[in-house]
């Protein structure tokens, strides 16, 4: 695992910062390459396959759904006269025909939130905290991006810096940096989820980071579930607006967005915006003073 304990902000400490962690990502260790290896295995198998369609929360559904999917088979089959079928093969996706594309309104929303400030604000290079590993690489093709998160990421893009490090611990200097996000979060540093230590102050430790690490002027792009404030142990929080606010002393609240209960984006709204909701998704744009 890499960690980086000093980072500035121009883009020579970037190049050096990639040639170390390029090296660190070419050589993972003979754990990571067996648990890929047999994560690989798995996922080939017909048991998973067939497995992973009936597991889980659409039980019912995929059960429903079976008669008509060996109906569709039989009739491929009898079709596909020049192309081999077997059952070994067969992967059965039995709840994907529905009416309207799905998708969770706070990851998508708030992809497109930071992207769009991000783009507008044009940085010498961003740095995510452990946000949707699906949205930071795809942020990274206009600006250089470094990523870091507690399990590590281990991959090799370019514009593209994955690290391993501590959201309460973060591996840079105080001030060094002048474009950060961390998107749903610190609703979770605490709670032992993905193997952090259990602590009840676990999101207010995480906000101190985020607020010593940004830079006089800089920017830090933030979401946490809002609604009424109570833990889901240990799934994540759910803050109230205020609670958050408070979590920054040192931070200016430049704008406030949010995805309402009914997963509508509301744009430049007040913090009361959320107070009856039950489990929104606040999306705060902070501004650090200059001194």
């Amino acid at each position: 695992m890499l960690f980086v304990t000093l980072i500035g902000t121009d883009l020579d400490q970037w190049n050096y910062v990639v040639s170390i962690a390029t090296i660190e990502a070419t050589y993972p260790d003979d754990r990571t390459y067996i648990i890929a290896i047999v994560r690989q295995l798995l996922r080939n198998s017909m048991i998973a396959r067939w497995g992973a369609a009936f597991l889980g929360p659409h039980f019912f559904t995929s059960l429903g759904t079976l008669p008509r999917y060996l109906r569709e088979w039989d009739v491929y089959r009898k079709a596909a006269t020049e192309q081999q079928l077997s059952f070994r093969d067969s992967y059965p996706c039995l709840t994907d025909r529905v009416k309207a594309t799905p998708f969770d309104p706070h990851y998508f929303f708030q992809a497109a939130w930071l992207a769009r400030r991000v783009h507008q604000a044009v940085p010498p290079f961003h740095v995510d905290i452990g946000s949707s590993v699906m949205m930071i690489n795809v942020l990274s093709a206009s600006v250089k991006t470094i990523f870091v998160d507690y399990r590590p990421l281990r991959v090799q893009l370019s514009n593209f810096l994955p690290l391993g490090g501590d959201i309460v611990r973060l591996p840079f200097r105080s001030g060094a940096i002048t474009s950060l996000s961390c998107l749903h979060v610190i609703e979770h540093i605490g709670l032992g989820r993905y193997g952090d230590p259990i602590n009840p102050a676990g999101s207010q430790l995480a906000a101190a980071e985020l607020q010593r690490v940004l830079q006089p002027g800089g920017r830090l792009f933030l979401s946490v579930p809002v609604g009424r404030e109570r833990v889901c142990f240990n799934a994540h929080r759910v803050f109230s607006p205020s609670t958050i606010r408070a979590f920054f002393p040192e931070l200016q609240l430049k704008s406030f967005s949010l995805v309402d209960d009914s997963g509508q984006l509301n744009e430049g709204v007040p913090l009361e915006a959320a107070v009856k909701l039950d489990y929104g998704c606040g999306l705060f744009e902070f501004v650090k003073a200059r001194e």
